[in-house]
């Protein structure tokens, strides 16, 4: 069977039409997880996690985070001690939202909060820590990988 040129530009229009509804088909279906879906609000509060990190720098020690025996144990610096501290830890999955888990803070005498591995999907985590110790917010991120 030979082709003319009519059937030729028929045939290479309706390739590229397929082509075309196969990317919007692609478009449509991937999924794109925002950091946030409140992003405008949370660009007006920035200021304050500037803040928050300046003042947590200043402190005698950092917060620690590390994975020990099934456990994420977070460490909060010596000034925190005794005192009544609130706030949230959200580990934060860029890679998959689903994974996100945000924790009220409940710190022992000792400043150290503790939280279960189990918990959290394995996953590369960013945790970002917002507290309030008399008045005094405070903020802080570091990186996490959970296995």
């Amino acid at each position: 069977m030979k082709l003319n040129w009519g059937h030729k530009l028929t045939l290479g229009i309706l390739l590229f039409m397929g082509f075309i509804f196969f990317l919007v088909y692609k478009a449509v279906n991937t999924n794109y997880d925002l950091v946030s879906k409140e992003y405008y609000k949370d660009e007006l509060e920035f200021q304050d996690v500037i803040d928050g990190t300046k003042r947590a720098n200043q402190l005698s020690s950092p917060l620690v985070i590390k994975l020990d025996s099934g456990k994420i144990n977070l460490q909060f610096p010596n000034e925190m001690k005794g005192k009544k501290t609130e706030g949230k830890a959200w580990f934060y999955c860029p890679a998959d939202a689903k994974k996100d888990q945000k924790i009220a803070l409940e710190l022992n005498s000792d400043a150290l909060q503790s939280v279960p591995a189990a918990q959290l999907a394995a996953a590369k985590y960013i945790v970002k820590t917002t507290w309030k110790t008399d008045g005094v917010s405070y903020y802080n991120e570091q990186p996490l990988t959970v296995k």
